[in-house]
């Protein structure tokens, strides 16, 4: 019976691994689809953001170009069979996306200061694009001296800061197409809740593994109130 409850257990891990990775590489495709065409679509007069944009010179399609591509190899990052079949095909995506996380972070940061809500929001962005850059460039240290399960933790970390972008989209999408809010607030909201929900959900994946075992592991009978009698 236990045996039984662990192949149910392992084989849905397994669907659910494989299910969230392929959504992952969906979303991850369709928003980086949407960042290389930004800048050549119409964006009409009433577009506050676009017109934002325009005064913003470089800012825009730095910030667009090197996240799209940043997003864009992400899913690529985190398959293990090419890290380990193909490991130059994995050192080329990670040096291409860690130039995408600088150029993308370097433009974000940049923007932060014409974002849509002020100061509320454009913080928030600022330190997304520090917190990016940071994470990635500890990560790619710890790739350098060889130290690759840390590495692999980090970039897991840089990852979820990545797909912030998904994240914030799919907020946006909530607030505004489903629940039919205000759009500043919304877009507040997103501009935190995008990049430290997950982040805190990296943090809980990579601390599962020894929450699970303190949680499954035999606890010693407390003595307390033995040898009184």
């Amino acid at each position: 019976m236990n045996r039984g409850w662990q192949r149910v257990g392992t084989y849905g891990s397994r669907a659910l691994r494989w299910t969230l990775t392929s959504l992952f590489l969906l979303l991850s495709l369709a928003v980086a689809a949407y960042a290389f065409t930004y800048m050549y679509r119409y964006h009409g007069p009433q577009d506050v953001m676009s017109a934002k944009f325009v005064l913003s010179g470089l800012d825009v399609p730095a910030h667009f170009m090197g996240a799209g591509l940043a997003l864009l190899l992400a899913p690529l990052q985190l398959g293990d069979a090419i890290r380990r079949r193909v490991p130059r095909l994995h050192r080329l995506s990670g040096g291409l996306y860690t130039a995408g996380v600088l150029i993308g972070g370097l433009g974000g940061l940049s923007l932060s200061t014409h974002a849509t809500g002020g100061a509320a929001s454009g913080i928030a962005f600022a330190l997304l694009a520090v917190l990016w850059m940071s994470v990635t460039a500890i990560g790619i240290r710890h790739a350098i001296v060889g130290d690759l399960a840390l590495h692999r933790r980090w970039m897991l970390r840089s990852i979820a800061l990545t797909a912030s972008a998904i994240t914030l989209r799919l907020t946006l999408g909530i607030g505004q197409g489903v629940m039919h809010l205000p759009f500043v607030p919304v877009y507040i909201f997103a501009a935190w809740s995008c990049w430290t929900v997950n982040l805190a959900l990296c943090e809980l994946w990579l601390r599962w593994p020894s929450i699970r075992a303190k949680w499954l592991s035999p606890r010693p009978l407390s003595r307390a109130g033995f040898g009184h009698g």
